[in-house]
Order: C-alpha cells, then sequence, then structure tokens
C-alpha cells in the first residue's frame, strides 16, 4: 500500500479528505503511482501530468521522504519508506508571485 498526500484542489476535485491509499502491485515508481490515482480518480487525469506529454503539470512538485522528486526520471524507484506506506508521497501545490 502506498499513501498519497494530494494538494487541496485536487482532494476536493477527487472528493477525498486526507491521505489516499493505493493498493499496489509491481514497482513503486513515481509513474506508476500517478498511473493507479488516476485509474482510481479518472477525474484527476490530466490534471498532475500533462496528457502528451507525461511531464508533471507547473506548480506541482512530487516529495517523498523531504526529498524533492520532481525533477527526478518518473520511472526511478520511490524510497522504500513510501514503497512500504511507512511515508507518505506528497503532491505539493506550489505558489508563485511578484
Amino acid at each position: 500500500m502506498i499513501r498519497v498526500v494530494l494538494p487541496f484542489h485536487l482532494r476536493m476535485l477527487a472528493k477525498v479528505e486526507g491521505e489516499v491509499r493505493l493498493d499496489f502491485d509491481g514497482a513503486a515508481t513515481q509513474r506508476a503511482v500517478i498511473d493507479a490515482l488516476e485509474a482510481r480518480y479518472p477525474m484527476l487525469s490530466g490534471t498532475i501530468r500533462d496528457y502528451h506529454t507525461g511531464r508533471r503539470r507547473p506548480f506541482l512538485r512530487f516529495f517523498a521522504c523531504e526529498e524533492d522528486l520532481s525533477n527526478q526520471s518518473p520511472d526511478e524507484p520511490l524510497p522504500a519508506a513510501v514503497a512500504s506506506g511507512d511515508e507518505p508521497y506528497l503532491i505539493v501545490g506550489a505558489l508563485a508571485g511578484g
């Protein structure tokens, strides 16, 4: 099981409260987690990553075990603590302004 924490606007869109828990088979990678998340909550398709390129959307960042994974390959394995469900995988809405 993998625990995913979504930003407020995506939790509202998916109609979930708190963490999302995904039962998982196979390698725990960012791509696989987001695939599973979009399969379970189809309304999130295209909100986390671009439909055509598969790249993360601007103003979203990915974190696990206090590390920024946003610029890592989506096919790299997630930390063992995330894969085991001990630590959450965080999708965080970034802010910008001037």
